[in-house]
């Protein structure tokens, strides 16, 4: 899987690809359709071996990169997370998934803790990064909080299958690509794994501002390289347009975060 991913790395470079996010987890199976402690050994440090290798690949192409990995912070200690590494090669950071779920073929809870590092957005060479990871997406605190944070793209790397998610798949996204005025990166799974029978449905696509998919969606059957254009000049024609950062009212909704 890492040599396919640096395969598919240079073949976007080739096609004038300046940022690239890979599936959630994207270096092995989604090994959480089981719960099984043999898996632990997929994780390692972040930054380490996986990310050191493409750090070295993201100077050489010079393409931004966001790598979707399994994380050790100690032994024990384990979390789902995306590195971000610049165009130069520079590691910039990483961001950890926040929302963990637990049910029939995602025992997720088996493998990691809940984030710990808040809504990072990174300075890139492409503009302001962020990461949010496949569950997350269901919780729109976040998609606003890396809004606020600057987001200009949010990647949303993923392993979702058919008959639990398919029809939010083309909702959520949109909409919050235009409550928060930025571009979307959706990228998910795609076929059948040996782990489990669930269908990974694929479909990835990137959605603008105004809630448009750029160029359509991908394949929910064929694995494929998926490169688009984005014109980022739309993000101030929207912004100009609506004022939802400014008519916010935060000071009304304490009570959201109340348990």
């Amino acid at each position: 899987m890492i040599k396919a991913h640096e395969e598919y790395a240079r073949a976007a470079a080739e096609q004038g690809a300046k940022v690239m996010c890979f599936q959630e987890l994207f270096y092995g199976p989604y090994f959480c359709q089981v719960q099984d402690p043999a898996y632990y050994e997929y994780a390692e440090s972040v930054p380490g071996p996986t990310v050191e290798r493409f750090q070295a690949l993201a100077a050489e192409l010079g393409m931004v990169l966001v790598l979707p990995v399994y994380e050790q912070e100690q032994p024990g200690v384990l979390y789902n997370t995306a590195a971000v590494v610049d165009a130069d090669g520079r590691y910039l950071g990483k961001y950890r998934k926040t929302h963990i779920p637990h049910v029939q073929g995602f025992w997720e809870k088996f493998y990691f803790r809940p984030g710990n590092l808040g809504y990072p957005v990174f300075d890139t060479a492409v503009g302001r990064v962020g990461v949010y990871i496949c569950y997350d997406r269901h919780f729109p605190e976040g998609w606003r909080a890396l809004g606020l944070n600057g987001a200009e793209i949010v990647f949303n790397p993923s392993a979702t299958s058919r008959g639990l998610s398919n029809y939010l798949w083309k909702l959520e996204q949109p909409a919050a690509a235009v409550a928060n005025e930025y571009f979307i990166g959706a990228i998910n799974r795609v076929g059948v794994e040996d782990l489990g029978d669930d269908d990974f449905y694929g479909t990835s696509y990137f959605v603008d501002p105004e809630g448009k998919f750029v160029d359509g969606t991908g394949d929910a059957h064929e694995p494929e390289l998926m490169v688009r254009d984005l014109d980022m000049d739309l993000l101030t024609v929207v912004r100009n347009r609506w004022a939802f950062y400014r008519d916010r009212r935060p000071d009304q909704y304490g009570d959201l975060t109340t348990p």
